[in-house]
């Protein structure tokens, strides 16, 4: 029996390209819509390609019309803190407003079942770690709003119509693909680890430490890092618990083990032997001191197991696509 076909909005970013590889893999037949505004084309492992915008319904439509799709990944989020800081309305826009459309979309054509790419950024400063699913949610910048905006959105959707959904909140998502045909690539690139890696390659001088006061072992932000490969597996296992007829959910993603950033700028050091020079600068606006997840819940109910526990595994498959970059 032939697999559905699957729509992955945000298809050529970076965690949408690794879900295409990952579903083709699977058999799935997959399309991918992405504006391209952040996304790479050339990163796209492969299915159909529809250059167009979510936010846009005649572009939704004509995808609808195109393909008998029954389920839709959505990772087409802006996704910077800073940037959300700064810039809250175009956030509200993207990230909220947006997928509104999407939804609007998917319920006139009939297509009940989505995964949506939410956060730790829900929780904002936590009570207590790890932090388990039914962790009082208090975001603490626009960002982190947005994600939980769209989880009400879901429950309130799901509540009223025949909508299945499946939340994953992500912790801090790092690595490549094993077989380095892709990585991570973004345009400013904020995420800490391509950031010291970028400064083996030689693409930047030094890396900044935002904050040295936090009330952590060493003064620096302690996050609990995921491979994108474990990330995408687990939404995998979402996807087919929806299509089997499970029910809405919501689950942490991450290792439930926490690293600073001088912890993980001393790992890149080992795994590329560069000195990696950092410079400690102000906090930014709204990160909070440590994120570290519980994920026993998709654990126990989907069964899911990352394979990449190792912060050095972790960074060694970075490091091997950025060194294929730079190249």
């Amino acid at each position: 029996m032939s697999k559905p076909h699957i729509l992955v909005v945000g298809g050529a970013g970076y965690i949408g390209s690794h879900m295409v590889l990952d579903l083709l893999r699977a058999d799935y037949p997959v399309v991918t819509l992405d504006d391209l505004s952040r996304g790479h084309r050339e990163l796209l492992p492969g299915g159909d390609f529809i250059e167009g915008d979510m936010g846009n319904p005649a572009d939704l439509e004509r995808v609808f019309r195109q393909y008998p799709v029954k389920a839709v990944m959505h990772f087409a989020a802006h996704s910077q803190v800073g940037e959300s800081v700064e810039q809250p309305l175009m956030y509200y826009r993207n990230n909220v407003a947006n997928t509104v459309t999407l939804l609007e979309a998917m319920q006139q054509a009939g297509i009940r079942h989505f995964i949506f790419s939410s956060s730790a950024a829900v929780y904002g400063e936590p009570e207590n770690t790890p932090i388990t699913e039914d962790h009082p949610c208090a975001p603490t910048n626009p960002y982190g709003t947005t994600k939980l905006t769209v989880e009400h959105i879901l429950q309130d959707v799901s509540r009223a119509t025949d909508l299945s959904y499946c939340s994953l909140r992500y912790f801090n998502a790092a690595g490549a693909d094993a077989a380095g045909s892709i990585g991570e690539r973004h345009e400013p690139e904020t995420h800490l680890i391509p950031l010291v890696l970028q400064v083996a390659t030689g693409e930047r001088a030094s890396i900044k430490i935002f904050g040295e006061d936090y009330p952590t072992p060493d003064g620096t932000c302690l996050r609990d890092y995921i491979h994108v490969s474990d990330l995408t597996r687990a939404h995998l296992l979402a996807l087919e618990s929806l299509l089997e007829g499970g029910g809405s959910a919501t689950y942490n993603l991450g290792n439930s083990t926490g690293y600073s950033v001088k912890q993980i700028i001393e790992a890149a050091r080992r795994i590329t032997g560069h000195p990696s020079p950092a410079i400690t600068a102000e906090r930014r606006a709204g990160d909070p001191a440590i994120l570290i997840a519980d994920s026993a819940q998709i654990r126990t109910e989907l069964g899911w197991q990352p394979r990449y526990e190792k912060i050095e595994d972790i960074i060694r498959s970075a490091w091997a696509w950025h060194q294929k970059e730079a190249s």
